[in-house]
């Protein structure tokens, strides 16, 4: 493990925002990782953790120590009672999208709709990422941590993460607390899938294939993900940039009566989740730029960085839709990213 200081991360974030971090490692193993939390302890550094660099926006300069996970492994393991699904277990580092795709070749079915999602492994539970009628929560089953004070593993159970829509127990009261090692998710040898989601329903419709196979989901998945939202590589971003709101039954009948056209997705604890992208593009950010950042043309959750742009302008951009929304609509919305670095953000 080589700890280097005022190391670059601006090609280590999809948004391709400029920051140093004051020390940064990288680890390709758990016994690694310890050791730069044993470092970070002993010099009395702030530790920040960093994955495939896809949620997040770096507002300034990293102080501490900065880590990136680069542990790899994929294998089947024992499911202990449950014999009627598989377990798979990946190590945080792994892209989690090659995971996907591996489960899929080895026949394991379940998780065809999270197909290209950006980011690692580690990362899927923090966020509990979720896509096209299905979250990450849908199939865990457990994961493996480190605590970052102690520096001693530590075992989550699905109830010990407090799963909820893109939020779970490591982004409340565990924030900052600990480091994910590894993840088990479940799932199965029938190729059962869901594509009720309407943008898969609409995919699938005019098939003459009455039940498609998982890989078939996977690739329409992918083609609508790829349709809809911009390559990093090509145009830097962060994927959705905006949480979708939910509101109780009353808030929507409320403003749907004002805004008849407005869309909306049942829950099963019956509250109406709304497309934060409606509401973006209805109040006409869709397309805008300004200091080299700016709203995706064909996507209003999207934010680009389509020049220069510092993690500053960008979050000033989201603070002017955030202030914007909520003063047309009563609506706050809430930024799905990870804000990094020293500087105070208007978000």
């Amino acid at each position: 493990m080589n700890i280097s200081a005022n190391v670059s991360l601006l090609a280590l974030n999809t948004l391709a925002l400029p920051g140093c971090a004051e020390f940064f490692c990288r680890v390709s193993t758990n016994e690694e990782l310890a050791e730069a939390l044993a470092y970070a302890r002993a010099e009395k550094l702030t530790v920040t953790i960093l994955g495939g660099g896809s949620n997040v926006v770096l507002a300034g300069d990293i102080a501490g120590l900065v880590v990136q996970i680069a542990t790899r492994g994929i294998e089947q393991c024992p499911q202990g009672d449950d014999a009627q699904s598989i377990h798979w277990t990946a190590a945080a580092g792994e892209n989690w999208h090659r995971f996907v795709q591996h489960t899929l070749a080895e026949k394991s079915y379940g998780l065809e709709n999270l197909s290209l999602i950006p980011g690692l492994v580690g990362a899927a539970p923090i966020q509990n990422i979720g896509a096209y009628g299905l979250e990450i929560s849908d199939r865990f089953v457990s994961l493996e941590a480190l605590n970052m004070a102690t520096g001693k593993a530590v075992h989550f159970s699905k109830s010990d993460c407090e799963f909820g829509y893109r939020d779970s127990v490591f982004k409340q009261g565990g924030a900052g607390q600990f480091v994910v090692t590894s993840v088990t998710v479940a799932l199965s040898e029938q190729a059962t899938v869901d594509i009720s989601y309407p943008a898969l329903a609409a995919a699938f419709a005019e098939s003459s294939q009455k039940a498609p196979t998982p890989q078939q989901v996977s690739a329409a998945v992918c083609r609508i993900r790829q349709q809809k939202l911009p390559d990093p590589a090509v145009q830097p971003n962060a994927g959705s940039f905006f949480k979708n709101p939910v509101l109780s039954s009353e808030q929507w009948q409320q403003l749907q009566a004002e805004y008849p056209q407005l869309p909306g997705y049942p829950q099963p604890d019956g509250t109406i989740k709304l497309p934060a992208a409606w509401l973006i593009d209805q109040a006409g950010w869709k397309g805008a730029a300004g200091q080299g950042c700016g709203v995706h043309r064909e996507h209003a959750l999207v934010l680009v960085n389509s020049g220069a742009c510092s993690g500053q302008q960008l979050l000033q951009l989201a603070g002017d839709i955030v202030v914007d929304i909520e003063q047309r609509f009563g609506i706050l919305l809430v930024i799905e990213p990870q804000v990094f670095g020293s500087l105070n953000t208007p978000v």
